[in-house]
């Protein structure tokens, strides 16, 4: 028998006790009030004598254990689900909290922010209450949870200040420390005259000696902007790169392969009689 049924016969059963002082029997007209009809004639044939007599009295309404067993099982589905429904409104208001503090509270981008999330580059497209939309650098659209995104740390290229940027490099171990002067001296040169594109302030270092026959330097720049315009940062960078290479050229610095120890071995043919 459903629950509802079950509950529906229960409360007919405690208002007809409870108003009438002796014996007492329920009606299809009590029962209209709370099923259809379709579930009334399913109920009457479960009590003996209910259909020949129009009614269900009491002491059939005991007699099937309705109220002792009935109630028991009543009992158990509502408290149930009385308990899953408030374990899902426990957590979905903890996760509507969570986002509207992210959201409001820590509001840590805007629409249109180059963010970094899980080492992975986007740009925040739609911002709702609980979830926020990206589009990553080939346009495929993520989505997050805010109160996920609430736990992770996230880098925000807009509202950082001006950003720096390095370019590493390898050069012959043999190349003359005036050689090396001369390269400084020419990049902070070119740094200078692009006051827009780049901070004075820059620093060439020479990291390590390797395999006895290379030096490799690392070239440490200023951007005047930060990363959230990624394109041009990139051709800023191009042109750094390829002004190093004339650089290069003129100076006559260049990387040599040490030389390299060669084996030959002389395979003899047989000779055509």
């Amino acid at each position: 028998m459903d629950a509802s049924v079950l509950i529906s016969l229960l409360y007919v059963s405690h208002a007809l006790e409870t108003t009438r002082m002796f014996e007492w029997y329920i009606e299809e007209e009590d029962l209209l009030r709370f099923l259809r009809w379709e579930e009334i004639d399913t109920i009457f044939p479960l009590f003996e004598g209910a259909i020949e007599a129009g009614h269900i009295s009491k002491s059939r309404f005991r007699k099937l254990g309705v109220i002792g067993v009935a109630t028991t099982k009543v009992l158990l589905v509502v408290s149930s689900q009385l308990v899953l429904v408030g374990f899902m409104f426990q957590n979905t208001c903890k996760t509507i909290f969570e986002s509207i503090v992210f959201v409001f509270v820590m509001h840590p981008f805007d629409v249109g922010d180059r963010c970094v999330i899980d080492d992975v580059q986007m740009i925040v497209e739609e911002m709702n209450i609980l979830t926020t939309v990206f589009l990553r650098y080939d346009n495929e659209k993520i989505v997050y949870s805010n109160s996920t995104l609430s736990t992770k740390p996230i880098s925000n290229f807009y509202r950082s200040p001006e950003m720096s940027d390095t370019v590493d490099f390898t050069i012959d171990v043999s190349t003359f420390v005036d050689n090396i002067n001369a390269l400084e001296k020419q990049i902070q040169a070119y740094i200078e005259s692009k006051p827009k594109h780049w901070n004075p302030k820059h620093s060439l270092l020479v990291k390590e000696i390797e395999n006895v026959d290379k030096m490799k330097l690392t070239l440490s720049v200023l951007h005047t902007i930060n990363h959230q315009n990624y394109g041009e940062k990139n051709i800023r960078r191009s042109e750094l790169v390829l002004e190093l290479k004339k650089i290069f050229e003129n100076i006559g610095i260049k990387y040599h392969v040490l030389p390299q120890e060669i084996h030959l071995t002389q395979i003899s043919t047989p000779t055509l009689s």
